[in-house]
C-alpha cells in the first residue's frame, strides 16, 4: 500500500488522468441506454409528458404485477416492434424490467432506431414494489 501512494504520489497527473477516464467510461456506459428515471420521476413523465411505458418482463411476470398504463413487449420481441414504437419519436419512453439492468439494453436498441426520448425506471419494477407503489395484475 505504501508503494500505491508512493505512485500516485509522483505520477498524479497520471493518476489524475487514469481517474478521469475511468469516471468519463462510466459515465458514457451509463448514459448509453437511457436516462434513469426514479419512481416519482416516472410518474411525472407519465402525467405530464404522456410517457410510454413499456415493461420488458415476460408475461407471467406482467400479469403477475405491473405498473397501471405499462404495455408489455417481452425483451425477445422488441426488434419485430421496433417500427410500432418509432411512430412517436417526440413522446417519452420508459422502459421497465426486473432490476434496471435489461432496461438499458432495450434502451441501446431504441436509441440505435432514432429515439431520442428514451428512460429506465431506476432499479425496475424491483424498486418500485421496494416503495410500495401500487400494480396492476391481471
Amino acid at each position: 500500500m505504501d508503494r500505491f501512494l508512493e505512485f500516485v504520489v509522483n505520477h498524479y497527473l497520471l493518476f489524475g488522468t487514469l481517474v478521469a477516464l475511468v469516471a468519463a467510461y462510466i459515465a458514457t456506459e451509463m448514459s448509453r441506454g437511457g436516462e434513469s428515471v426514479s419512481p416519482q420521476g416516472l410518474s411525472v413523465l407519465t402525467n405530464r409528458e404522456n410517457a410510454r411505458v413499456i415493461d420488458v418482463r415476460d408475461v407471467a411476470e406482467f400479469k403477475a404485477g405491473h405498473i397501471t398504463g405499462s404495455e408489455n413487449i417481452p425483451y425477445s420481441r422488441i426488434t419485430e416492434r421496433l417500427d410500432e414504437l418509432k411512430k412517436e419519436l417526440e413522446r417519452p419512453i420508459v422502459i421497465v424490467c426486473n432490476l434496471g439492468q435489461v432496461a438499458g439494453t432495450v434502451g441501446r436498441q431504441l436509441k440505435t432506431a432514432g429515439m431520442t426520448r428514451v428512460y429506465k425506471l431506476e432499479g425496475g419494477i424491483s424498486n418500485w414494489k421496494s416503495q410500495s407503489l401500487p400494480l396492476v395484475k391481471k
